[in-house]
Formats: structure tokens, sequence, C-alpha cells
């Protein structure tokens, strides 16, 4: 598969203003996909950021393996790097993220109060991939439906800041992608889940990724979501097999477009694409 380019000007324009804008904030909030903990994560925007204090939310935990999840959280804690999980759709998220940026910039509180001086609230920006959850997780932090929510990359376009509570105000930023995809994998990793439009990669390569990886690693729920007795045969047998199964005749396209959409909406269970250890990710 050939790199991946991908880079539409409101993207160049957001990177622009997080470069911009970052001064203005006592924290990042980095937000990525908990099925994706580490191949969500825009490097560039890593980069940006560098030594400000960051918070690394996890979300649709809901959706994630949750023991994965509990290996990931650990592993980001142990660098040093403070992680959150989440689902942002739940009312207690309010409380945790702000729990969470006060904890952070705990000693930053302390040393302005011995100065006499009282931070009325924390100043964050949310940053991270399209389709990790931002416009959700801003709509229940402002208690009202400010931002666009859609299934799907690149709906929230512009930046916003907003006021959570007495406590956070929060500055809100577009999905932005790093300009080009270099891993095969991790492109694969991100179309399966619906990071980045469909029209990007072949849906034939995304469903085959994503049988071979539940095969490798969630068997049983491929066998339970499709009634299958025999995972030995090769993968494009399977998806032969599966295709005539759900009487699309040859119609192959039907059946990745289903396929993938039952991953993205959970019907064969929680899952993980990025696993620590694993020879094939390079984790």
């Amino acid at each position: 598969m050939a790199t991946i380019q991908w880079f539409p000007g409101h993207m160049s324009k957001a990177r622009r203003q997080v470069q911009e804008n970052i001064k203005f904030v006592d924290f990042v909030t980095i937000l990525v996909d908990a099925r994706l903990p580490l191949s969500s994560q825009n490097p560039m925007l890593t980069k940006i950021v560098g030594d400000k204090p960051k918070l690394l939310i996890l979300n649709k935990a809901d959706l994630a393996d949750p023991v994965l999840t509990k290996e990931w959280r650990e592993c980001f804690e142990n660098q040093g790097i403070p992680t959150l999980t989440i689902n942002s759709k739940e009312q207690s998220t309010v409380k945790k993220v702000t729990e969470a940026a006060k904890k952070l910039m705990a000693e930053k509180i302390a040393r302005q109060k011995e100065r006499g001086i009282q931070i009325e609230s924390l100043r964050t920006m949310i940053i991270g991939i399209p389709n990790a959850g931002k416009s959700t997780l801003m709509n229940r932090l402002a208690g009202k439906k400010i931002a666009v929510v859609g299934n799907k990359p690149g709906v929230t376009k512009g930046q916003q800041w907003l006021k959570s509570n007495k406590d956070l105000e929060i500055l809100d930023t577009p999905g932005i992608l790093w300009p080009k995809f270099e891993d095969e994998v991790v492109a694969l990793k991100l179309a399966l889940t619906g990071a980045i439009k469909d029209n990007l990669l072949p849906m034939d390569e995304v469903t085959i990724f994503g049988l071979n990886y539940f095969k490798k690693y969630y068997p049983d729920r491929l066998k339970e979501r499709f009634k299958m007795t025999n995972l030995d045969e090769s993968t494009p047998e399977m998806i032969m097999t599966l295709t005539e199964q759900f009487g699309f005749h040859d119609d192959y396209g039907r059946f990745y477009a289903l396929f993938v959409k039952e991953v993205r909406d959970g019907k064969l269970g929680r899952y993980t694409l990025d696993i620590l250890g694993d020879s094939d990710g390079n984790y």
C-alpha cells in the first residue's frame, strides 16, 4: 500500500492555531480513541505540545477491551503521563476531567496561592485526531449542545472557547491528522475505526485486516457473530463464504461495508487494536 497523503486545508490551519494558542492554556488535553491508545495519537501534535503539561484521555472506553485499556493506562502512567479513561457520554465525565485537571495542575495552583494569586479556572485545549469523540466530550463538559456531533471524521472545523464549570475553560480544535501515513498498519487501524474517510483506503484491504486481527485476537467473536465453526479458512476464502452466507452472491463490496460497520458499531464486542508487546505492532 502506498503512503497515504491526507492533509486538508482546514487541518493545516488548525495546526497553526494550536501552535499560536498553546501559550494561552495551562495544560493540553490529548484525546485519543481507547481502541487505539497509541495509533490515534498524532505525532505532529505531540511535537507541538512539547513540555507543556498534558492530560491523556482514552475516550470510548466502553467500546475498548477493558483488560487492554487498563494495561495501556498503566503503561502511560509509568511514563509519567497522567491518563484518564472515560466514556464521554456518561454524566460523570465532567467530574472526572475536572478532578484530573486539578490534580495535574496542583503544584501550579499551590505556587500561585503562595503568591496571593487565586486561579479562578484552569485553561486547556482539547486536541486529537478526527472521530475520537471531541464534540461529544465538549458538549458533555459544557452541559449543552454547542459542538456538532457526527460519527464521521472532519465534523468540527473551527475553534471555540467554552466554560465547563467554574474550574475549567476549554479551547476546542478540529480533529487533526498528520500529513501522511507511512505505517500501513496504523492507517488500516484508523480506517477500521472510522478515523479517516472511507475513500482513502480500499475497503477490501480494511476488511482483510479486520478479519485477520479478529481471527488472531478475538476468534470467538467471529464465531459467535457470524455463526462460524471453521476459522482455518484463508481470509479470502472466509470472505467468499460469508458473502454467500449473507445472500450477497458475488457482491463482496456489500460484505466489506457490513463487516466494517459491525466492527465500528461494537457488534463484535469490545476490542482494542493496539496491543502492548505485539511483535506485529512494534509496541
